[in-house]
């Protein structure tokens, strides 16, 4: 079956391509050219690169040759996306562009088929070519024996082509182009209040700095993760929670990436708890390494503040190894009226949450669909895909991210960190 699966998706994504090529290259040139040549082999040496850069971070191969592939690969992934939405909408606008064409040839005597000047006709079959203008005979001298046969200009069906070709091959490049600065200049500050019935007056105006989505990898280094320090500590939080996906891939290969997180500096410290990406780099070894740098890691844990219980729990890809969620862990035996405040990686997760009578919970997963129309999708697997929702007497706070996974590129679901600054009702 996946044998079968695999087959069909390749069939599809080579169909796709090849509809690329036709519209982009083929279309838009004349012949066997140099240009035919050069747009051929782009959309040939993309996909390889896309597929390589793919298998090469899933696979776990060697830390240099995934930086070496992930930039062109994903880039590539991400353009071609755009290229094809782009050029799908410009199928609307071809007819439309010939017609607008066909309009001043008509106006000018012109047969918008052939481009011959009428004369006197009311229909193509009457269409007559205009006389030749007389010029006189030129001897020809032995040197002059030959004449240089004028480049024809283009049809109007290659004229089309070109244009809208064009303009898809613009605005993709550009809104990827857009998507990567906004990536790679670092995450925005968002603040949200969020008031709590059973927050005592002293904790009004409690500032949590939650951070999700990281995604420190072959791309997203070392210094994007002094950035979203640098960021989260301009805050001044109170308290520090960092919601999963982190990384990408191993200590050995990141463990210098995640250095500046020793950095993160506030009054009640830093928290942790383990994303589904956790789990595919060695959530065990990562555990270890958040607690070297100063991290508390909740692995089903609670920890009571001064005003507050804070708990977290377990990414549900952790339960492939016996390491998944644990609310009742978690959760039991607590005071039900002290307010209570989980870090939960998946927005899905909030059910267990209403069902444990928690008044918050702090999530990440979706990254806001990160790729316009990504939001779609991430909307019809997750209950809330990005800002304040609320469950019954369950608040979710969904987090875009700071970082992305695959392209290093967002369009329509902007980075952000986000401070919480909880409410008391009686404040």
């Amino acid at each position: 079956m996946i044998i079968v699966l695999g087959f069909l998706a390749l069939t599809v994504v080579t169909g796709l391509y090849w509809y690329l090529w036709r519209r982009l290259v083929r279309d838009t040139t004349t012949g066997p050219g140099w240009a035919r040549r050069a747009g051929t082999s782009l959309f040939v040496l993309g996909p390889i690169l896309m597929f390589a850069a793919l298998f090469a971070e899933v696979g776990h191969a060697p830390f240099p040759l995934q930086r070496t592939l992930a930039w062109p690969g994903f880039l590539w992934m991400v353009l071609s996306l755009y290229l094809l939405l782009v050029v799908v909408a410009g199928e609307v606008l071809r007819p439309l562009l010939r017609r607008a064409l066909e309009r001043p040839a008509r106006g000018a005597g012109l047969c918008s088929m052939c481009g011959y000047r009428r004369v006197g006709a009311t229909s193509h079959d009457e269409a007559q070519p205009s006389p030749p203008t007389e010029a006189p005979l030129k001897q020809l001298t032995r040197t002059e024996t030959r004449t240089e046969t004028p480049t024809p200009p283009p049809t109007r069906r290659l004229f089309v082509s070109r244009v809208v070709g064009g303009a898809a091959a613009t605005a993709a490049t550009a809104t990827v182009g857009l998507g990567t600065y906004g990536v790679l200049r670092g995450p925005r500050v968002k603040r949200v209040t969020v008031p709590l019935a059973k927050l005592p007056r002293a904790a009004h105006g409690y500032r949590i700095a939650v951070v999700s989505d990281i995604h420190l990898g072959p791309i997203l280094g070392k210094g994007f993760a002094q950035q979203v320090v640098d960021t989260i500590n301009a805050t001044r939080p109170d308290l520090i929670a960092v919601v999963g996906d982190l990384v990408d891939g191993s200590v050995k290969n990141l463990g210098p990436a995640a250095a500046p997180l020793a950095q993160l500096s506030a009054r009640h410290g830093a928290f942790f708890v383990t994303g589904n990406h956790e789990y595919f780099s060695g959530a065990a070894q990562w555990v270890e390494e958040v607690r070297r740098l100063g991290l508390h890691p909740l692995e089903n844990a609670r920890t009571e503040l001064a005003h507050f219980d804070l708990a977290g729990v377990n990414d549900l890809a952790g339960e492939s190894t016996g390491q998944g969620p644990d609310f009742d862990r978690a959760l039991a035996d607590r005071d039900p009226a002290r307010a209570c405040v989980l870090l939960a990686h998946q927005p899905v997760q909030i059910h267990e949450a209403v069902r444990h009578h928690v008044d918050l919970q702090l999530s990440g997963h979706t990254h806001g669909g990160q790729l316009w129309p990504g939001n779609l999708i991430a909307a019809a697997a997750n209950p809330t895909v990005a800002g304040l929702d609320r469950y019954g007497d369950t608040q979710l706070y969904v987090s875009r991210g700071a970082g992305a996974w695959g392209p290093p590129t967002r369009v329509g679901a902007p980075s952000d960190i986000t401070v919480i600054e909880l409410a008391s009702k009686q404040a």
